[in-house]
């Protein structure tokens, strides 16, 4: 039950209400506000701004079909309506986002864009400015913590004037694609340590495919000095030189580190074992030499190793803790060596692990049993050895390479139940034995095999003709026999997919089965095989006896004797003859 007390508060606050609701269409009028209800909720869009946004799409060249968001600018339909933009509670443009509207021009000092002053967060990624500049009027956006142009065509000096957005959390003016001779944006003047001085409130600094060239004790000073803050550091492929000076490590909030495709010709320093936060260290292609540090393997909060393409970088794989957080690890192209641990089990985690063209050697564990959430494996082109491990409990794997190594024995049938998700499957260039299991079939998703340069003997299982994404197919150098199934994928296959198997016949290669058949014990052709079976047969009742029996053997020999001596005398006999019968020949010609 209400008392009149709360009945009488209540009255004045309905009254102010319903006074305000009545006096909205005159505020729209005299301060020009556009007000709208969504969702029980009341969004202001002031008239300045809003004619600021028209005449920035006005001025913009953009293809209409790909700008969802420009076309959704209407003065037409409710502001509320139009893409890409976010109000704030007094009617103000606090962001803005153009990414990917195809966007080619237009985009100068001049524009409008310059005058939605409590604009902060401006996102212009993903369009195609074709080599313009970076307009130099963002001095004019001092409220701005997100400026993100990557990937939008920009090119030449970036603008001094984004030094003077000291509110900035993060910079993004990446390229994803760099195309040697293309025009690039640079830092030069003013450089690095200019850019960041003032920029005290950076987090993250995404700088890739910017053409910094900044020796390593200039470019770590530089960021030490003034972004003590940072926590994403990205300058891949930005021209940078080593060696990474150790001022770098006062940068203690750094999460993720991309520095790939520069060259510092240096070892791997031990200060990025130091960083207790670190996430992701990228150092992929960056000429670096000597031992790299076991440590930073241990780090706990490391989610992502990329050491790829380092070709004399040494190293092993150290002892993992329990529950490592480790998710990828990429080693390829580097000379790491010595055995997989099995504590290799102990990274539950682990997505993807590519240990391409290595040294490694051993067997590899067992324990890869335990990485039920792998997606992507690649230990090819090592000295691994000994039998392949069963991957049947890793259900999200796509990928398994683990070609020209030295692994050996029979791929059993059971390895490969579950595997829904294998796309690629390459065990070639090892010493597998025994037949193609038929289980293989039942990778429905498998789109490329290859057990080429083994061992492998008997037919091929005619469950592969089933796999209907399979477009790369090579059994080629094996001991196969028997007929190449028909059906499906295999109609299209080529002979290099077959050559080498002497046992092999049917298209596409030319042996044809009824000659390369062997026959069966019903075809056998006794005609041949009796006389060869008789003789066998009456050499050995010739052979045996004198062989064995000494009596046997004595009158063998008489006999022979008897014999030879006889045609022996026959043929003196023949020579006195024909002697005589030449005498008196020569005697009737005298």
């Amino acid at each position: 039950m209400i008392c009149c007390s709360s009945i009488s508060l209540l009255l004045p606050l309905r009254i102010q209400l319903f006074s305000w609701l009545y006096f909205l269409p005159l505020y729209s009028i005299f301060f020009g506000i556009h007000v709208a209800f969504v969702s029980g909720e009341c969004l202001i869009c002031r008239e300045d701004q809003m004619s600021l946004l028209l005449q920035l799409k006005n001025t913009l060249k953009f293809n209409a079909a790909a700008s969802s968001n420009l076309v959704s600018w209407n003065p037409s339909t409710d502001c509320c309506s139009w893409r890409g933009l976010t109000w704030d509670a007094t009617g103000h443009v606090v962001a803005l986002d153009l990414s990917s509207q195809s966007i080619s021009g237009g985009f100068s000092s001049s524009s409008s864009i310059f005058s939605l002053q409590h604009l902060q967060s401006l996102n212009l990624a993903n369009n195609t400015f074709y080599s313009s500049q970076i307009p130099s009027g963002f001095h004019k956006l001092v409220n701005l913590t997100y400026l993100n142009l990557s990937n939008s065509g920009f090119s030449g000096q970036i603008p001094i004037e984004i030094s003077l957005l000291t509110r900035l959390v993060t910079i993004d003016f990446s390229t994803l694609y760099y195309i040697p001779g293309a025009p690039t944006l640079k830092l030069e003047n003013p450089n690095l340590t200019t850019l960041v001085q003032n920029l005290n409130e950076l987090r993250e600094l995404h700088l890739n495919g910017v053409n910094i060239s900044a020796e390593g004790k200039d470019w770590c000073q530089a960021l030490s000095s003034s972004v003590s803050k940072l926590q994403v550091l990205s300058l891949s492929n930005s021209f940078l030189s080593g060696p990474i000076d150790s001022s770098l490590k006062k940068l203690q909030s750094l999460t993720r580190i991309h520095l790939d495709n520069n060259n510092f010709s240096a070892p791997v320093p031990h200060l990025f074992a130091n960083f207790s936060n670190l996430i992701h260290l990228q150092l992929s292609s960056c000429g670096l030499y000597g031992t790299f540090p076991e440590k930073i393997f241990q780090l706990r909060t490391l989610k992502i190793l990329d050491l790829s393409n380092n070709k004399v970088l040494e190293g092993s794989l150290p002892e993992f803790p329990l529950n490592g957080s480790l998710e990828t690890l990429v080693l390829s192209d580097t000379e790491f060596s010595g055995e997989v641990p099995n504590s290799i089990g102990n990274l539950k985690r682990l997505t993807g692990i590519e240990l391409a063209r290595c040294n490694f050697s051993g067997s590899i564990p067992k324990a890869m049993t335990d990485l039920t959430q792998l997606v992507n494996l690649d230990f090819s082109h090592n000295n691994f050895s000994g039998p392949i491990p069963s991957f049947s409990f890793s259900r999200n794997l796509t990928q398994i390479n683990v070609s020209h190594n030295y692994l050996a024995g029979q791929i059993p049938s059971s390895h490969w139940d579950g595997l829904v998700s294998l796309v690629t499957l390459d065990l070639s260039g090892n010493g597998f034995t025994g037949q193609i299991p038929s289980s293989l079939g039942q990778l429905r998703q498998l789109e490329s095999l290859d057990l080429s340069l083994n061992k492998l003997s008997g037919e091929i299982p005619t469950q592969l003709t089933t796999l209907s994404s399979l477009s790369f197919l090579n059994l080629s150098f094996n001991q196969l026999v028997g007929s190449i199934p028909k059906g499906g994928k295999f109609l299209r296959f080529s002979e290099n997919s077959f050559v080498g198997n002497r046992g092999l016949c049917g298209s596409p290669l030319n042996a044809s089965c009824e000659d390369a058949t062997p026959p069966t014990s019903e075809e056998i052709q006794w005609k041949y095989i009796a006389p060869e079976l008789g003789f066998v047969t009456g050499l050995g009742i010739v052979y045996w006896p004198l062989l064995l029996c000494k009596r046997w053997r004595k009158c063998y020999y008489k006999h022979v004797d008897g014999i030879l001596s006889r045609i022996l005398h026959n043929q003196d006999q023949g020579r006195q003859s024909c002697g005589r019968r030449a005498h008196r020949i020569r005697r009737r010609r005298m």
